[in-house]
């Protein structure tokens, strides 16, 4: 796909966004980028202020998430920190903007009403792709945490949905004896046709080595952490305050450890590319 007057401008993020915008040139784009000063970007894109990019792009792309904060641009790469207020909002006007979440932006003032915003963070091509990247950095974690091999492991994955199923097809592939949960009883039958234990989300049982929480919701309780043997390591994948009681498990014995935004920390290029071609596919659209 190449269309021959579009000029991007990437503003903000972190390393995806930095190779987001060396992709972008490799297809023949004019590129300019703001609030990346921090990155090691290629000479040919042009290191500029966020009003001078926003005015020679038509097209703008911010990171995923758009804010960690609700307050400020997610910049992780810029220098100085980047308001979300109106006086920003009112540069985008006349734009088009694509973000990761965007769903914070517009409690911030309502002038991105006004603002042609489109959420690439909503399509299923692109949550389906990012489970690869995320499986293979919550099974990075697993190697460097936990103190015995993956081969033989007795593992748990709560949750069929799609990271759920390409975490639980991989760990069987290194040798792991794989459990996963579900509470829909189709999920369920799904998860024994694939060869996998089945067991309900709310009684998962115990006797594991290492758990993987997929679901975005409270999981792991009093009750269900009770279950799990004292060393037991918890890798929780769910976004934000995540799907486990931390206190009662640290009371427990249960090691947590949040791994969040996976894709940009263990395959920042990957994830850059996959953010490209959604955006691609969501202009041809």
């Amino acid at each position: 796909m190449k269309q021959e007057k579009t000029v991007f401008g990437v503003i903000g993020g972190d390393q995806r966004q930095a190779f987001l915008a060396a992709s972008l040139l490799e297809d023949g784009y004019p590129v300019y980028a703001a609030s990346l000063e921090k990155a090691e970007l290629d000479p040919r894109i042009r290191q500029a202020t966020i009003e001078e990019t926003v005015e020679k792009c038509d097209t703008l792309i911010f990171p995923l998430p758009v804010t960690s904060d609700g307050i400020h641009l997610n910049t992780p790469l810029g220098k100085e920190p980047v308001l979300l207020g109106e006086g920003f909002a009112s540069l985008f006007l006349g734009k088009t903007v694509y973000g990761g979440m965007t769903e914070r932006l517009y409690h911030t003032t309502d002038v991105w009403e006004k603002v042609s915003v489109f959420d690439y963070f909503h399509q299923e091509e692109l949550t389906v792709r990012n489970a690869v990247p995320t499986a293979e950095g919550a099974i990075q974690i697993a190697m460097e945490e936990y103190p015995g091999t993956l081969n033989g492991s007795r593992c748990l994955v709560t949750g069929f949905g799609r990271i759920g199923k390409v975490l639980a097809w991989m760990l069987r592939g290194l040798g792991a004896q794989v459990t996963v949960s579900a509470r829909k009883p189709e999920d369920l039958a799904w998860i024994r046709q694939s060869g996998y234990r089945a067991v309900h989300t709310r009684h998962p049982g115990g006797g594991y080595d290492l758990v993987f929480n997929t679901i975005p919701a409270l999981v792991f309780t009093r009750e269900s952490l009770s279950g799990l043997q004292p060393g037991t390591l918890l890798i929780d994948l769910a976004s934000a305050p995540g799907g486990t009681d931390r206190e009662t498990a640290a009371e427990l014995g249960v090691r947590v450890l949040p791994a969040l935004s996976l894709p940009g920390k263990v395959a920042p290029k990957a994830a850059g590319e996959i953010i490209k071609e959604t955006i691609y596919h969501m202009m041809e659209e």
